[in-house]
């Protein structure tokens, strides 16, 4: 069973729906101890990286989610769940952040450019991975933020897109993965994307 962590933002039910359009177990999950019997994790989520991360404090998330990490259960942050991944945010100010995978998360701060980004980017793998399995590279997925995370390894970045600059569009570290897209907004791709989680074994 994978749970989907609540955690009062929104984007839930789209990915959930998701899954279950695949017949993939899920639950939304609201309690420790829920997150604690899962299987895989997932954290999505849209908005601000202070609110959400203060939602996982008030939520008592964190350390269970640190704990399911460190005992290899598969994790997949999505959208700002990706960026609540690393150790900090430069939005609104600089936030702590779960410290799962090494960097900083920033803002897209080409001249000119339209921020946020809003539609669909490809992505260019940049090598394989089973999160990946059977998603063609350069792919387009469905895009929405204005800030985005900057690993301090380059070796964590799993996936490349542009938007006036290069930018890290999934990411992995161990059994953690990040997807800065909306796999539930991704029509084919992103719905194999989520069924290879789906299949994923901890670690």
């Amino acid at each position: 069973m994978i749970a989907i962590i609540d955690y009062n933002v929104g984007n839930l039910h789209n990915l959930k729906n998701a899954l279950d359009y695949q017949g993939i177990p899920n639950a939304i999950v609201t309690t420790a101890e829920e997150v604690a019997r899962a299987e895989r994790i997932i954290l999505p989520g849209v908005g601000a990286f202070r609110p959400a991360m203060e939602h996982l404090r008030q939520a008592g998330m964190v350390a269970i989610v640190k704990e399911r990490v460190a005992a290899g259960v598969p994790f997949l942050g999505v959208c700002i769940g990706m960026q609540l991944l690393f150790d900090e945010s430069e939005e609104d100010g600089l936030h702590q952040g779960l410290g799962l995978i090494a960097g900083r998360v920033v803002r897209f701060g080409g001249k000119g450019l339209k921020v946020p980004q809003i539609g669909w980017n490809q992505v260019a793998f940049k090598r394989p991975d089973p999160l990946l399995e059977g998603v063609a590279d350069g792919s387009y997925f469905y895009f929405v933020h204005s800030y985005y995370a900057a690993p301090r390894h380059e070796g964590d970045v799993l996936g490349w897109a542009d938007y006036g600059e290069s930018f890290p569009a999934i990411v992995r570290r161990g059994n953690v993965w990040g997807a800065q897209f909306h796999p539930e907004k991704s029509q084919n791709a992103g719905l194999r994307l989520l069924k290879n989680f789906s299949a994923l074994q901890p670690a």
